[in-house]
């Protein structure tokens, strides 16, 4: 099992930009895969975007597609999430989680939860 933080999360105004980061500690060398979901009251966890340590694969929901950028720093255990153009539709608590199989556009192919950031986008 792993623990994952998440931090980097604030109020911006449209147009601007967030980088979130998701530090993993403890050990689980079965985890090749990890994502970024994002949850507003009253909604399903929505998916956001997938990174896959072979290959460097990443994945994005069609709308952050273009804005928003994946990464992961190994040596830090560290995954980010760099957001760009911000609008206020992209205001809601984001995730980041361990992907164990199957879709990863779904919250159940995914453990170890982190506690979320909150991220504002409003003038």
């Amino acid at each position: 099992q792993v623990q994952l933080v998440e931090s980097g999360g604030g109020l911006v105004h449209p147009g601007g930009s967030l980088t979130l980061s998701c530090a993993a500690s403890g050990s689980d060398s079965s985890i090749n895969a990890m994502g970024w979901f994002r949850q507003v009251p009253g909604k399903e966890r929505e998916f956001v975007s997938y990174i896959r340590w072979s290959h460097t694969i990443t994945l994005y929901a069609d709308s952050v597609k273009g804005r928003f950028t994946i990464s992961r720093d190994s040596a830090k255990n560290t995954m980010y999430l760099q957001m760009d153009s911000l609008k206020p539709e992209d205001t809601a608590v984001y995730y980041c989680a361990a992907h164990r199989g199957g879709d990863h556009r779904y919250s159940s192919s995914y453990d170890d939860w982190g506690q979320g950031t909150q991220v504002t986008v409003s003038s």
